[in-house]
């Protein structure tokens, strides 16, 4: 038995446990530590100052430090879907049985306050040898576990963390009876959300390939794999295997989680372009949108997201041919893509373009001028001022043609540099 020795945790038997535990035993620093407590109550824990915040079972938060205890828990499947569970958090519950619920053994190691690790069911073994396993059957009553793993596998795959071979059956088994399909959208869009912004992001989606989840979830993703490219633009070949690495790329660089969804989801119309014509893919950035908007509605992706990557989906070709295109086209391209009104989604939809450029094979430290130029030229047009325009004895329509034409000598004579 463990206890805090003062306040408001005096007496109770608590424990380390999860992520915090694993992370320490990985040499790395614990950004969120969860505590559980065993053999209390949720009236104990509101007497002694604890904020309740659990939906589903009783969660608190520490009256000082904030930090979360719950209660320990067993729990029983009762229905299809991740909610369909039954909890147990009576006095009785052991902190064996509240580990024994948990995912991934290495997710499933506890620690005591004076040091002493817990680990009932190998997850210090499973860390050491690089091995995401599950901890028990049970994984397989809730299908947000599939998707956990693929998330574990995107942030330690660089590490050389490898998932199970039994556990990626069991992934396998849950997705061919039908368990993934009851996932809620906000489920898997927290989860995808999550690992773009992993190390490895290529991972979560090869995991959930591999057992035939990403079929179900992101099928439009899914259709990518064995659609051919040129090989003179893409060694790769495969568009599949190149969004894996814009992805990886994308990461390498630090974009942030708009950039990194727009990434995703840049090249969906290549499977829509006609065999006939394939490896080329005449028109896929309109084809694209179509999907682009499937997958955000099924999902509930968030406004912001959908933006950018609608602008990525049409616009990447021409921001790749940057050098080429005429000063009346860039000024297009910018006013398309709204950069003079919003210069932070311009800026973004140009990184995405040089993830793409970068994320082939062979090409991970190529230059990207285009990013560089198509800044500048932005930041040029952008200086114009729309006051200095001369509009005495013009209609509207007269003054947005003078205002265009000032834009666009202002472009020509950057351009010229």
């Amino acid at each position: 038995m463990t206890q805090h020795d003062s306040g408001p945790t005096s007496g109770l038997e608590i424990y380390l446990v999860g992520g915090a535990v694993r992370d320490e035993l990985m040499g790395l620093d614990a950004q969120d530590r969860d505590w559980v407590a065993v053999g209390a109550t949720a009236e104990e824990m509101t007497a002694r100052g604890f904020r309740p915040v659990g939906k589903q079972f009783p969660v608190f938060l520490h009256p000082s430090t904030h930090e979360e205890y719950a209660l320990a828990r067993a729990e029983r499947k009762v229905a299809p879907g991740y909610r369909g569970f039954e909890f147990d958090t009576s006095r009785e519950v052991s902190l064996e049985a509240d580990l024994a619920r948990r995912d991934l053994t290495i997710n499933a190691i506890a620690r005591t306050i004076d040091g002493r690790i817990i680990d009932p069911f190998g997850g210090r073994r499973d860390l050491e040898e690089k091995i995401l396993r599950h901890v028990s059957p049970a994984f397989a009553e809730d299908p947000v576990r599939v998707l956990r793993v693929a998330r574990f596998a995107a942030r330690y795959a660089g590490a050389g963390f490898s998932v199970a071979a039994e556990t990626e059956a069991l992934m396998g088994s849950m997705v061919a009876a039908g368990e993934v399909d009851a996932l809620v959208a906000e489920r898997v869009w927290h989860e995808l959300r999550r690992a773009l912004g992993e190390p490895t992001p290529s991972a979560f989606l090869t995991t959930l390939r591999r057992c035939g989840a990403l079929a179900r979830v992101l099928p439009e993703v899914d259709a990518l794999f064995g659609v051919p490219q040129s090989p003179r633009h893409h060694p790769e070949i495969d568009t599949g295997e190149h969004l894996l690495l814009v992805l990886d790329q994308g990461a390498a660089m630090g974009l942030d989680g708009q950039t990194m969804f727009a990434c995703l989801t840049h090249d969906l119309g290549k499977a829509l372009t006609p065999r006939e014509e394939w490896p080329r893919h005449h028109g896929h950035e309109r084809l694209g949108l179509e999907p682009l908007v499937a997958l955000c509605e099924r999902l509930n992706v968030p406004r912001v997201y959908r933006r950018l990557a609608a602008r990525v989906c049409r616009h990447h070709l021409k921001v790749h041919r940057a050098f080429e295109l005429k000063a009346a086209t860039v000024l297009e391209l910018i006013e398309h893509a709204d950069g003079l009104r919003q210069p932070e989604l311009f800026e973004k939809l140009l990184a995405a373009c040089e993830a793409d450029a970068r994320g082939r094979a062979g090409r991970a430290d190529h230059a990207y001028p285009q990013r560089e130029y198509l800044s500048g030229a932005r930041a040029a047009v952008a200086a114009v001022d729309a006051r200095g325009v001369q509009t005495r004895g013009r209609s509207g329509p007269q003054i947005a043609e003078a205002l265009r034409a000032a834009r666009l000598k202002a472009l020509r004579e950057f351009i010229k540099r």
